[in-house]
């Protein structure tokens, strides 16, 4: 088995990173993902929101790699994260449903404010393989490797979505002005992508949640 852990600070509060975080598929940076859908959601007695999502990846094997093992390189990965708005603290869960004899990775992702008003991401991986063969070990460092550049990239796509976020703040809105929802023919495509996957009458949902005070005493 192979282990990863790293630590990284966003100067953003933590709802917005939160929010940035669910909103990140797609981007330019995840290109390999296919589809993200919504399967379940729901409210702890707590006030958490608890959500699990089914995202389909697609990848390629190494060259090295015994051909006619592997039909297909697309894997479904699991995803279940609960958020906290009282405690300020997002935590997520991933693993992927298939080829897990070849390889398995099981990430965990914590994001937390911290006493400066940003917001802390803590990364831990275990990749591990029951492949055999004599490639047990191969396997595991392949995965590390592109796990590691993989979290490179989701860390480009939610810095990418947090500007967005911060450039919709900056947009003026007139006073009884009709709301324009024309987008440019460069950023069309992705729009629809986004509406594909993310429901936008969801995630006005998922926001206006996030931002909900707390609960009188």
């Amino acid at each position: 088995m192979r282990f990863f852990s790293q630590s990284f600070i966003y100067d953003d509060s933590w709802s917005i990173v939160a929010l940035a975080f669910f909103l990140r598929y797609p981007n330019p940076y995840a290109s390999h993902v296919i589809s993200c859908d919504v399967i379940s959601r729901d409210h702890t007695p707590s006030g958490s929101l608890v959500t699990t999502r089914l995202i389909l990846k697609k990848g390629a094997m190494p060259r090295w790699f015994p051909k006619g093992i592997v039909s297909r390189a697309e894997s479904w990965v699991i995803e279940e994260s609960e958020v906290d708005p009282y405690g300020k603290t997002l935590r997520c869960v991933t693993k992927n449903l298939d080829h897990v004899k070849v390889m398995q990775v099981e990430e965990s992702v914590n994001f937390a404010q911290n006493a400066e008003g940003k917001t802390l991401q803590h990364t831990e991986a275990r990749i591990f393989s029951r492949f055999g063969w004599g490639l047990t070990k191969r396997i595991e460092n392949h995965g590390l490797t592109r796990f590691k550049a993989n979290m490179q990239r989701s860390r480009e796509g939610v810095s990418l979505i947090l500007n967005l976020i911060r450039e919709s703040r900056l947009q003026p809105m007139t006073l009884g002005a009709e709301v324009s929802h024309a987008v440019s023919p460069a950023c069309e495509e992705k729009v629809s992508i986004g509406e594909n996957l993310q429901g936008k009458s969801l995630w006005a949902k998922v926001k206006t949640w996030m931002y909900r005070p707390p609960p009188s005493q």
